[in-house]
């Protein structure tokens, strides 16, 4: 039993560096971030995906549309799979980083939530789908989202979270534990 972890293209805000988690922002795929989607929904063409799940940033949706144009299949919008709170919406990545330097797994910024309190919402999610027997998904998420997949399905440490990095459309596939 499979399930596939994609992180969604690059956004307008990937190039600025700008934290968002407000899925009201205008934050949209860059020229480069379709073509990456465009190019993962090749690779992916032959998967037997049977439904695919996004978080509730419109970048998700924007990622899983364009693999979906092979698959035909159900998308369903998960509010848990929604990128780590940080607090920092709209302001620069590195002053989100500056924030948390001193415990990046503990620290919860004004308005946020730490990775680890991320890293249990996201595992609770993997949980309840792997009680529902959920098989052939895909979850078009976001990096942290991807750290915290890894990091479960591979039964790592928490700490490991601060060891892995994603890149845009970059896939990962897991089969059930």
């Amino acid at each position: 039993m499979s399930l596939w972890f994609m992180r969604h293209g690059q956004t307008n805000y990937n190039l600025q560096g700008l934290c968002n988690d407000d899925p009201g922002r205008d934050v949209h795929l860059s020229e480069n971030g379709l073509k990456q989607a465009q190019q993962a929904a090749d690779a992916l063409r032959d998967r037997p995906f049977t439904h695919i799940l996004v978080s509730q940033l419109p970048r998700t949706r924007q990622t899983a549309e364009i693999v979906n144009r092979h698959h035909r299949v159900p998308v369903r919008v998960c509010p848990e799979l929604n990128d780590i709170r940080s607090g920092f919406d709209g302001q620069p990545v590195a002053a989100y980083f500056a924030a948390i330097a001193a415990d990046p797994l503990h620290v919860r910024p004004p308005g946020g939530e730490s990775r680890l309190e991320h890293h249990r919402r996201i595992s609770r999610m993997l949980l309840d789908l792997q009680q529902q027997n959920v098989d052939n998904f895909l979850i078009v998420a976001h990096e942290e989202t991807l750290r915290a997949a890894h990091v479960w399905f591979h039964r790592q440490a928490p700490q490991q979270l601060l060891e892995v990095d994603f890149r845009n459309c970059e896939v990962l596939e897991f089969s059930w534990p």
